[in-house]
């Protein structure tokens, strides 16, 4: 469908599981060259790639590193000669307990906020330059459906995927006259097999809230994301885009 995509550079983070991994082998169908990055096995994904036909490399990276996001950038270049999108997609997700706000560990807050806050700034100042000088590029972070609805026991967690929209805002204006736009997209609840046995019911309790009624799924995240990568968005930055089924609409 995008044609444009094809021979373009892609950095995903968070790049190895659920969404990240669905938007790395959507990338690589497009025919763009795939920079996998997780904190491990990402030249194991780039690998599986690669036999799947499309040019990947992989980058095992801390997202909260100003070394490690700069060696990401430094590769992609070194590798493909630009980078052309990137994913901010790592989050700090799994590991949040649920608790109220008097009772999150202060160790916690902070590691939430450096992965989903710190992180695509890194990630974005990173790859700026290449972008800069090529005149385009599209930056593209995934924040959460929890900052629309507000969820207890889950502060920390909402605020840093908050933190997303304005980042994004603020980033675009930043940008645009070098021809780069930012963009924000929000996921719904998608359950697996650690959601089941941690959240369990938790899948139905959320299908019932949307108008369309059934399960999220990482493929549900892709056309919107190869949409904002693409020229067909051209246009379009400092804009958030809810994927929720209608759960929540705006």
């Amino acid at each position: 469908m995008y044609k444009d995509l094809q021979g373009k550079t892609v950095v995903i983070t968070g790049a190895c599981g659920g969404i990240g991994r669905a938007y790395a082998d959507a990338f690589g169908a497009a025919g763009s060259n795939v920079v996998a990055v997780d904190l491990a096995g990402s030249e194991q994904l780039a690998e599986e790639l690669r036999g799947q036909g499309a040019k990947s490399i992989g980058v095992d990276a801390d997202v909260t590193s100003v070394e490690a996001t700069e060696a990401v950038a430094e590769a992609a270049v070194a590798e493909f000669g630009t980078i052309d999108v990137l994913i901010n997609n790592a989050a700090f997700f799994k590991a949040v307990n649920r608790s109220s706000f008097e009772d999150i560990d202060p160790a916690e807050w902070d590691a939430c906020m450096a992965v989903n806050v710190r992180g695509p700034w890194l990630c974005s100042r990173a790859v700026a330059p290449a972008m800069k000088e090529q005149g385009s590029g599209a930056i593209i972070n995934i924040s959460s459906n929890t900052v629309w609805k507000g969820v207890p026991q889950f502060l920390h967690y909402v605020t840093s995927k908050s933190a997303s929209l304005g980042f994004t805002r603020s980033l675009a204006k930043e940008l645009g006259d070098h021809g780069i736009t930012v963009n924000t997209v929000a996921p719904d609840f998608i359950p697996d097999d650690f959601l089941h046995e941690h959240q369990p019911g938790h899948d139905e309790f959320v299908i019932s809230q949307r108008v369309i009624k059934r399960t999220s799924v990482p493929d549900d995240m892709v056309g919107i994301v190869l949409f904002l990568a693409s020229q067909q968005a051209g246009f379009i930055t400092g804009q958030s885009f809810l994927v929720n089924g209608g759960a929540h609409m705006q």
